[in-house]
């Protein structure tokens, strides 16, 4: 990993200050509500981003006391080695510190960390926790701008907190998809996981074989129109292309579509964080549950793929795609390239049939780091490949996302396999 104190210093600067440039638009009032358990409010997100360098490295590794006492209790998630939390479900009642003492302390903290690593002589301990906190708050950008669309969008003037002046990739939308096409791979033995020099998690590694069927796999992702085709066709009215649990919860829930879309005048709509849109039949289909996906895939005749085949698919392709730089925070339309795969990367994360669990010899960080993958390897399933909120600098082949089957309000799609 990169020990060139100016490099860190560089790469922490620009990670901190994009999390406070995607806040810009906000008002006082956007900061503080939590829309539902599984979401956090704005200010808490830039709180425990900070929190995380004052726990596990101004505090364990500096020996420094704590900032504010109530600040490690409030802005812990879910560390247990580090301390107790406050519940994750009442975060919205943290009215106080106010947005102006979480910046202060945001200020306090990357004024104190910089000058640590401009004295450089930094441990291999110092240099991994620091690449762990940079990529934690890049997760925690994608959750800040997921997690905010989510309470937007439950606001009756549905606002846009990105307005577009000109409609991103408008023609490219007009365009029509070109066919399901597919690609054959051979059955064999294949190496997936991590195997480089720089960082990666802990889920994603150790590298090793898996032993794979021949399959196939869609070149592009499912779209809006084609997944408009399953809802016309019945597609949440019986139940026969449903796993249980998913039938359970569409009829629990009243679900008719993925998240955000509601019909106007007969034509399906959706909120983007650009505001109300059209539905476009040409882009990803997005915001859809593991369930919802799965019931797609076998009424399309086809199934998720699992996430060895989809690593394998990537392997040796260049990381390109629609990301959270491009500033549309919104999937683009498909692509139409006839011969290779296309938006494997960004745009959405793309569900696979694959369990979260460990991979032979899974070795956990060490210490309280040890908590921030392992312990959720039970009752979720693995999506890759970034979306249209992602950093691109924080994505990789063998990166490892996951949610439980009924989470819908991240920008999650669809690929088919066969």
């Amino acid at each position: 990993m990169e020990r060139d104190t100016e490099s860190l210093r560089s790469r922490y600067v620009q990670v901190r200050t994009f999390s406070e440039q995607l806040c810009e638009p906000l008002e006082t009032e956007d900061y503080v509500v939590q829309s539902m358990p599984d979401a956090s409010p704005a200010k808490w997100h830039l709180a425990h981003t900070t929190w995380f360098f004052d726990q596990f490295i101004l505090q364990e590794l500096c020996g420094r006391e704590p900032y504010s006492e109530p600040f490690n209790f409030l802005f812990n998630s879910y560390y247990n080695a580090a301390g107790d939390q406050y519940t994750r479900a009442r975060r919205g009642m943290i009215t106080r510190p106010t947005v102006e003492q979480v910046y202060d302390y945001r200020n306090a903290i990357d004024d104190e960390l910089q000058n640590v690593i401009a004295k450089g002589d930094l441990s291999e301990e110092f240099v991994l926790r620091l690449e762990v906190g940079l990529n934690h708050e890049q997760q925690h950008q994608e959750l800040l701008l997921t997690d905010l669309k989510h309470l937007m969008w439950q606001n009756p003037l549905r606002p846009a907190p990105y307005p577009q002046e000109h409609e991103p990739f408008a023609a490219e939308r007009k365009q029509e998809p070109r066919e399901m096409r597919r690609h054959a791979f051979d059955g064999g033995v294949y190496e997936i996981g991590y195997g480089g020099d720089g960082f990666s998690y802990d889920n994603e590694s150790p590298r090793h074989e898996v032993l794979l069927q021949p399959f196939e796999l869609a070149r592009r992702p499912v779209t809006c129109g084609e997944y408009l085709q399953f809802i016309e066709d019945g597609g949440y009215e019986r139940p026969d292309h449903w796993l249980s649990d998913g039938w359970a919860t569409v009829q629990e829930q009243g679900w008719d579509g993925p998240l955000y879309w509601e019909k106007r005048d007969g034509q399906w709509h959706h909120y983007t964080l650009n505001g109300m849109r059209p539905v476009q039949p040409n882009e990803p289909v997005s915001h859809v549950s593991y369930y919802e996906a799965d019931a797609f895939a076998d009424w399309a005749g086809a199934r998720l793929p699992s996430e060895q085949e989809w690593e394998v698919a990537t392997q040796g392709q260049f990381i390109e795609g629609n990301f959270v730089e491009s500033g549309n925070f919104h999937p683009r339309a498909v692509e139409t390239d006839p011969e290779g795969f296309t938006q494997m990367f960004g745009d959405v994360w793309e569900w696979t049939r694959s369990s979260y669990g460990p991979y032979p010899g899974f070795e956990p960080f060490e210490g309280a780091l040890g908590e921030y993958n392992g312990k959720f390897m039970c009752g979720q399933y693995v999506l890759r490949g970034g979306s249209c909120a992602t950093s691109k600098t924080h994505i990789r082949e063998t990166y490892r996302n996951f949610f439980y089957p009924h989470s819908r309000w991240q920008f999650s799609g669809i690929r088919l396999a066969w």
